[in-house]
């Protein structure tokens, strides 16, 4: 159920003063262009002549959440979001089954509906919806999209392997951002949801892996993030890949950290099927299936994950923000 483009859209209500941020076409790479006409990959460099700002900043804090589509009661859900993004006040959050509603040149994204004051946003698609609740001459996608306080440079989709037959398609948003503290790769992911599809999760880590290691930039400035609900548990081969614990067939080991392993307390259930009613109405036992990961952390302690914690978790007269609780982390910048 999952991509395409992101506008500026100046649109205000009394949570949040929403901006669509830089984007580009589902699918195929993208390069936005800045507000001097300049392609921002031409730009790139400008974001390490940023010392001064380097300088105010302490932390990176970053959030992630699987939103559950428009699901349930979605305008009872939305208000619970924004209160709890808000609070959170992330720098960064990577969301999950996003829609986006496209009529003809126009293109209507749930994101926007949360973006923060003075956020960017970038959207990729995974897949297009289909039914005959889908009016004739409209196109529902279902994708993950990415909130940043930063600009927003460019963004990249990258499709991941599956089931041939399935239209259920799954993808890899890469967005680049322009930090006081360097240019900062990020990418956000929603993995195939069954129990028995581990076969293919395995293969879609490892084409991740591969993705990032092909496309972040490895200049010794700040170590990429990946954050995304991977319906998988710590314990599985897909994630412990991911850690570097389990070679998948031929591939070499990676490395990348689950924050939770610094100091998250508790299981960290982000799937809690007995907490959280939303979740209850399937028959899955609470589980740890969405992450945050950060490769390395640098050696000099850039990156280093603190305060690993659940958020999004908070119920008002049973109605919670999502069937999924999010994951949220600083890190040392």
């Amino acid at each position: 159920m999952r991509e395409g483009p992101s506008h500026e859209r100046p649109r205000r209500d009394a949570a949040f003063s929403r901006r669509r941020g830089v984007g580009g076409a589902g699918g195929r790479d993208s390069a936005a262009r800045s507000r001097h006409g300049r392609r921002d990959d031409d730009e790139l460099e400008d974001a390490r002549d940023m010392s001064d700002e380097a300088a105010k900043v302490d932390r990176l804090r970053v959030a992630t959440l699987n939103v559950w589509n428009k699901s349930g009661p979605w305008l009872d859900r939305r208000t619970l979001i924004r209160e709890q993004l808000e609070e959170l006040a992330p720098d960064i959050v990577g969301l999950q089954e996003i829609l986006e509603l496209r009529v003809g040149d126009n293109a209507m994204n749930q994101a926007d509906e949360l973006l923060p004051e003075g956020f960017h946003r970038a959207y990729g698609a995974s897949h297009e919806m289909s039914g005959s609740w889908v009016p004739e001459g409209q196109h529902l996608l279902f994708g993950n999209a990415l909130l940043s306080r930063f600009p927003i440079r460019a963004h990249f989709v990258h499709p991941l392997p599956g089931e041939d037959l399935s239209d259920q398609k799954r993808t890899l948003l890469h967005a680049v951002l322009e930090t006081p503290f360097g240019v900062l790769d990020v990418f956000v992911t929603h993995l195939n949801w069954k129990l028995e599809e581990g076969w293919i999760r395995e293969r879609q880590v490892k084409e991740i892996a591969r993705l990032i290691g092909e496309k972040a930039r490895d200049d010794g400035r700040y170590p990429p993030l990946l954050m995304g609900d991977l319906n998988a548990e710590p314990q599985s081969d897909e994630i412990r890949y991911l850690g570097g614990y389990t070679r998948l067939g031929e591939e070499r080991t990676v490395r990348f950290t689950d924050v939770w392993s610094y100091g998250g307390v508790g299981p960290g259930h982000t799937f809690d099927t007995i907490r959280n009613r939303f979740a209850g109405q399937y028959p899955e036992p609470p589980r740890r299936i969405d992450y945050i990961f950060v490769r390395g952390p640098a050696h000099d302690g850039r990156g280093r994950p603190m305060r690993p914690r659940i958020w999004a978790h908070r119920d008002e007269n049973e109605i919670f923000p999502s069937d999924h609780f999010g994951v949220a982390c600083d890190f040392a910048v």
